[in-house]
């Protein structure tokens, strides 16, 4: 019995280095002091009349990204920048009867039997690209995804 048990952690630890080595992104919070000057220009454009709720710092795809949280008007908005500064999405809260009526059947469609507790926009290089909503279905959490128009996407955003 103890050679299975540690057999199976070891299993997990490898699986956990596995999945942070091929490049899974990782977020850490970090301070706005942390900030490269470029990116503190873009943050202090884009939080004005909002409430800064935090910041983060992830590798995607290689590079070095930074993320802003913010509360605008009651709702969430987390905006993605390079370390130039520049814009490379925008996530941001949308109440679900908001959306025209072929995205919310096409989110509703996608959820089955779950129920849709948020839905946010998803933006990249300024064009509205998805839907992305987090479903609760029996007790647990996922989230889906669907496009502009509602219909399901080729790959996900």
């Amino acid at each position: 019995m103890r050679f299975h048990w540690i057999t199976a952690t070891a299993l997990a630890a490898l699986l956990s280095f596995a999945s942070q080595s091929l490049g899974e992104e990782q977020e850490k919070k970090i301070e706005r002091a942390s900030l490269p000057p470029a990116v503190e220009k873009t943050v202090a454009a884009q939080s004005q009349a909002a409430t800064i709720q935090g910041f983060a710092e992830e590798i995607e795809n290689g590079q070095k990204l930074y993320e802003v949280k913010l509360m605008v008007d009651g709702h969430k908005k987390n905006i993605l920048m390079d370390a130039n500064g520049a814009i490379m999405e925008v996530e941001e809260q949308v109440a679900m009867e908001s959306l025209p009526s072929a995205v919310r059947d096409g989110l509703q469609a996608k959820a089955g039997s779950g129920k849709v507790v948020k839905v946010e926009s998803i933006t990249k290089n300024n064009k509205l690209v998805a839907y992305e909503a987090k479903i609760m279905t029996d007790g647990k959490k996922s989230e889906i995804q669907v496009g502009p128009d509602g219909k399901p996407l080729d790959q996900e955003e």
